[in-house]
């Protein structure tokens, strides 16, 4: 006769650490949209999901690889494109009629003034009404402008082999490193009309 007990086997998605279940109860008892939020090695993926007994729903679905047709040529993954995506999910979210989310980041805890509090601010700043804590956790305007890569760009241009081998993928797109903050306004304000 067996003294042990059976072993619990996790549901596979807990497994694999893709979903945390007392996270997700909390957010499907808040009755609130969920603004998911998934940051790849190439791009930044946004969802406004609703739950529904049937599966989740996805009600709006924005990528920043979408920046590139409104004329940035630079990484879809640093900073200022994390902030452009949250920005454009903000808009098409209040154009579709929807006025309040919850920010759900997955498994992962976001970094204090990181891409995903960029992207939070971006959302905020196009009107969609999130929770969050306080102004502290936001990168500074400086740096979701992309100064920081502007600054960088024009510290190491003497060396040739340097910057290229930096902003090789930049060079390569036509995309001047210097010029990032210029492009970054004017595909804020294509967002914005």
């Amino acid at each position: 006769m067996a003294s042990r007990r059976p072993k619990t086997v996790l549901y596979r998605r807990k497994r694999e650490n893709k979903t945390s279940y007392p996270k997700r109860i909390k957010f499907l008892l808040s009755g609130k949209k969920r603004l998911v939020v998934r940051l790849t090695n190439n791009k930044i993926i946004t969802q406004l999901v609703e739950f529904a007994a049937q599966g989740d729903k996805v009600l709006v679905s924005v990528d920043s690889s979408a920046l590139k047709k409104l004329g940035w040529k630079y990484s879809c993954k640093n900073v200022p494109a994390a902030y452009l995506t949250g920005l454009l999910a903000g808009k098409k979210a209040l154009e579709k009629g929807h006025k309040e989310a919850i920010l759900d980041t997955g498994s992962g805890s976001p970094l204090h003034k990181g891409k995903i509090y960029a992207f939070l601010k971006g959302v905020l700043d196009a009107g969609l009404k999130v929770p969050h804590g306080s102004e502290e956790v936001f990168p500074t305007e400086e740096r979701i402008k992309g100064e920081h890569i502007k600054q960088y760009a024009e510290k190491i241009k003497t060396d040739k082999e340097a910057y290229q081998k930096m902003f090789a993928q930049y060079l390569k797109d036509n995309a001047e490193p210097e010029k990032i903050v210029d492009v970054f306004e004017n595909v804020k304000e294509k967002i914005a009309s």
